[in-house]
């Protein structure tokens, strides 16, 4: 029996995104130590702030300001926090209505256990020592017992300084990935610079990479057929945007390519050609680095383009 592979595998990639007036002066804002909400149509105040009443889908943009002090609302312990969030020792991850809000704002809570936590206990904010127009400027809540802020917000204008126009929010996955028994025995054959698919035991069609079962015919297919390793270009794309950690100068072509006696294409990199040549039909081959566990890149093989009859069910 084949043994089946299982590694660490990380996605990660920014989220880049602009900011409406709204959402821009709630992070400007708090870069000033000043925390913004939003009256809704039917006079309640909402923090975070959105930029449409979610009764009545009107425009919101009635700027007010509320207290840094507020009410715990509801709250669940974190023993072991993980990369990346608030802080490093066990907290509290809580939803606290700020004084002169009628909506809660989720952060977390500085105490020392879970017995020191309670709906109803009052806090306030820690602002953090460097702070530049995010959630983060927040640094977190903490306990307090003194007086309430104002129960009535105060009207705001919105307008700051230097206003913070958009966010870069960095989103990452990490998980252990078992890519099961018809696709650990691709990966080991791309390690002797071989493909291997497989075969459905009805319709016949060679798919790389396997996936255990036939997504025509919906049954579990067993036949290992090795293709390529030469193939045909079916259709592809123009890179312009250079990916972080990704040592490949733009532009550059990705491209799906149909290996010879494979059913489904895969995708890859097209290089040894300028990219304004590479075409619809050019027939290319695998290129491997020293010790690479996949092909690096395809090249032209120099073979007279393939017919597009060949391919045309595959683009």
């Amino acid at each position: 029996m084949t043994d089946i592979l299982s590694a660490p595998l990380v996605v990660e990639f920014p989220f880049t995104r602009s900011l409406g007036p709204v959402q821009s002066a709630f992070l400007t804002g708090l870069r000033e130590r000043t925390v913004l909400g939003v009256r809704a149509d039917d006079g309640t105040v909402l923090v975070p702030p959105v930029e449409y009443d979610p009764v009545t889908a009107s425009e919101l943009r009635e700027l007010v300001e509320v207290a840094a002090t507020g009410t715990v609302t509801t709250w669940a312990w974190n023993p072991s926090p993980r990369r990346d969030q608030p802080l490093g020792t066990p907290f509290a991850w809580v939803l606290v209505r700020l004084d002169g809000a009628a909506t809660a704002l989720l952060h977390a809570l500085d105490a020392p256990g879970p017995d020191a936590v309670h709906t109803g206990m009052r806090v306030r904010i820690r602002w953090a020592a460097t702070r530049t127009g995010a959630i983060t400027d927040i640094a977190c809540f903490e306990p307090y017992d003194g007086e309430p802020g104002p129960a009535e917000p105060a009207s705001h204008d919105g307008e700051f300084a230097d206003p913070v126009t958009g966010i870069v929010a960095p989103a990452r996955l990490d998980y252990v990935h078992s890519p099961g028994r018809a696709q650990s025995a691709y990966l080991k054959a791309l390690a002797g610079h071989r493909t291997v698919g497989e075969r459905c035991p009805a319709c016949r069609k060679v798919y790389v990479p396997p996936r255990g079962a036939c997504p025509t015919c919906g049954i579990a297919t067993a036949e290992q057929v090795e293709v390529g390793p030469r193939g045909t270009v079916t259709t592809f794309c123009i890179v312009n945007i250079k990916a972080k950690n990704l040592d490949i100068e733009v532009p550059y072509v990705y491209a799906h390519i149909a290996l010879d006696g494979a059913d489904l294409a895969l995708h890859g990199r097209i290089a040894g050609i300028p990219y304004d040549q590479v075409r619809m039909g050019l027939r290319v081959e695998p290129v491997w680095a020293e010790g690479a566990a996949h092909p690096d890149h395809y090249r032209p093989t120099g073979e007279p383009d393939a017919d597009y009859d060949t391919y045309k069910e595959l683009v």
